[in-house]
This record gives C-alpha cells, structure tokens and sequence, in this order.
C-alpha cells in the first residue's frame, strides 16, 4: 500500500509526517531544531528515496542535509556542499530551492540560492558546483534584493529536454537557458515591473518574480505568480499574459500546478504588497481548471472570517496521489491539506513554527 510523505519546514525545523489514507498522520520533529529550512526535496530516482534538506544554523550556517531512510538519520558532507569558490566575492546565505533532475540525469541535483545563484550537482546532493555562465551573467549586477532577499527561488526543468532550464529570481526576473546552462537569455516580455517608474514597468529584467510551476501536461505552458499579477506562458517562458482576471487580489507567492491535470493550478492571494494579508481575511485556496480564463475559491473546512496566516512561495504544494493531494502551511504555523483536489480541507497540523516550505510525495 502507498504511503504519502509530507515534509514541512519551518523557521525552527523541519517537520515529517507520514499517511496511507491523507486522514491520519504519524509526525516526527522538529529536525534541525531552532534551522530555518527553507527548501525541501525528495528525490526518488534510486533504490530508495533520498530527503534533501536545505537548512539555515544561526550559528553554524547553512548546510544541506540528505537522509537515505525517511529522515530517521541524517548526512552532512564534511565540506560544504554549497559553496561559492574564491574569486566570486560572495558567500552562502541560504539555500532557497532543491531540484532533482529528470531520470535521464540520475545523481544530477540543483539548487537555487541567495545570493541569487544556480549551483549542480551530480552525487545526488552531496556537492555542489556553480553556474558560472549566470553567476557572470552581465545583467546579474543589476538585480536587486526583494523584501526576503535575493534568491534563487524556482528552477524548472523540461521534461522533454533536459538542456532546458528555467529559473526565476527575486528581484531578477525569469533567465532561460536551452544549452544545459551554458547561456542565459532574460524572459520576461509581458511581466510588468509595479514598483518601477509608470515609462519603465516592462524591463527585460528586473521583475520581482514570486513562483513559477508547470503544466501537468504542456511542458511548454508555465504559471507565474508575480509581485502584482498572475501570468500564463504557452511558449515556455518567452511570452506571458495576465491571467487574474477573476481572482480577489493580483498580489501573493505561491502558485502550484496539478501534478497530472492539465490546465489546472492553485494559488493563494494577498491583498497587496503592502497590505499582505488574505481578502476579507478569508483562508482561501483559489483553482483554475482552464488556465487562468476562470478561478474558483476552495474554502470547505478553512478559516471563514479573522484569519492572517500569510502562505509563502514554496508553503504551497501538491502531491502525486489519486485524487490529488494539496497542502498549504502559513506563518501562522497551521498546517492545511486537502485530499481531494482542494474541494474539502481538513488542519493538520497548528502551533508550529512560522511554515517556509512544504511539499509532499508518494512512497511506493
């Protein structure tokens, strides 16, 4: 029988449950106590899935972390897995996002950091080396912190290619490379830029980008949850659209897409960037079924009134289970999940720590 794993990391730990009916959870935790994890990844390319933790020690740092047994024991390299080699002037703040790559790639393992920067792995995780082409990216200077940072903070991969990358930045926009990371091209024609003068709102570069997820079913078809707005691309990045129209608030983080419906993805507005907090303090989850052209409220079982939980870029995310699974945590420290596509929602989990990321797989 199948059994889901749901990962949570918070500013003070990691948390892991385990379910084989999404109804009832057996929980271990906090992991990493008092490290902010602010990226989680489980890679199931080999014999036996490997966690992938990126977690942040006041004192020590940031690291990353695998467990080859579900998070009973845990590895840390003896060097840094991630580091910025001499020269580059910079040095690690955290790490914002871990990929595994398709299984034509096995052992190969991205991350996205802050500094905004992509590094590669090819040991599953262990090590890691930089993305020199975009490290030296001539417009790489010019990109600003966000209000959180500056972080790397999505990486998509195509699956029918694996020379196609797309990252986005905060506040860099979306990059593109087609040759496995040899060169970068700014993708941004169509994101508009609010907090820059009215005659400069469409730059090539410099969009304060909050998430990106792909299609189920169309590689090619990319949502963006943007600083103010929601855009849709069907040429894989190249050319976006809005796609808000319908939706309370335009403002928000994270957008996830349906792991096997296509068409099909979820967000969760804000108010503004200067009002962040959810419509009418309503918890809702809001779904497309038609890319973007409608949007309709998931809210049976959430909050109905005085709720302030703010849901961040990656505290958003689906699993792989039929129906579907969906799952979102707040910096309220509650956790929501939702086994049936987001039509019904049930709290898993309270009193945590402010929620950073959260994903969930199934375990065969």
């Amino acid at each position: 029988m199948s059994e889901t794993l749901l990962a949570v990391g918070t500013a003070k730990g990691l948390f892991l449950a385990r379910s084989k009916d999404r109804r009832s959870w057996s929980w271990t935790g906090p992991h990493f106590v008092m490290q902010g994890v602010y990226s989680v990844a489980v890679d199931r390319r080999g014999a036996t899935p490997r966690i992938l933790v990126g977690a942040d020690s006041s004192h020590w740092g940031p690291s990353v972390f695998t467990s080859d047994d579900l998070g009973a024991s845990w590895q840390e390299p003896a060097a840094p897995a991630v580091k910025f080699p001499a020269g580059t002037d910079a040095s690690l703040v955290r790490v914002w996002q871990l990929r595994p790559a398709g299984p034509e790639e096995p052992g190969v393992v991205y991350a996205g950091t802050e500094p905004a920067a992509l590094f590669r792995s090819e040991d599953g995780g262990l090590s890691f080396t930089l993305n020199e082409a975009l490290w030296r990216h001539p417009q790489r200077e010019q990109w600003q912190a966000g209000f959180g940072g500056q972080g790397l903070h999505t990486i998509v991969l195509d699956p029918r290619d694996p020379q196609a990358i797309t990252i986005a930045v905060s506040t860099g926009g979306v990059y593109r490379s087609l040759d496995g990371g040899a060169h970068w091209e700014p993708s941004n024609t169509g994101i508009e830029a609010r907090f820059m003068p009215e005659e400069e709102r469409y730059p090539a570069f410099g969009q304060c980008v909050h998430k990106v997820s792909q299609d189920a079913t169309d590689p090619s078809r990319l949502y963006l949850q943007n600083h103010g707005g929601v855009y849709r691309s069907d040429d894989a990045g190249a050319v976006w659209k809005r796609i808000d129209a319908g939706l309370p608030a335009d403002f928000g983080f994270p957008v996830a897409a349906h792991p096997r419906r296509g068409d099909t993805a979820y967000v969760f507005p804000l108010v503004a960037d200067y009002e962040r907090l959810a419509p009418e303090h309503r918890c809702r989850v809001y779904r497309t079924e038609d890319a973007g052209e409608t949007w309709q409220p998931l809210e049976k079982g959430l909050p109905e009134r005085d709720h302030y939980g703010v849901v961040l870029r990656d505290a958003l995310t689906t699993d792989d289970a039929e129906p579907a699974g969906i799952y979102f945590g707040n910096r309220n420290g509650e956790l929501y999940g939702s086994a049936d596509e987001g039509e019904s929602w049930s709290l898993l989990n309270e009193h945590l720590p402010s929620v950073l990321c959260v994903r969930a797989v199934t375990l065969d």
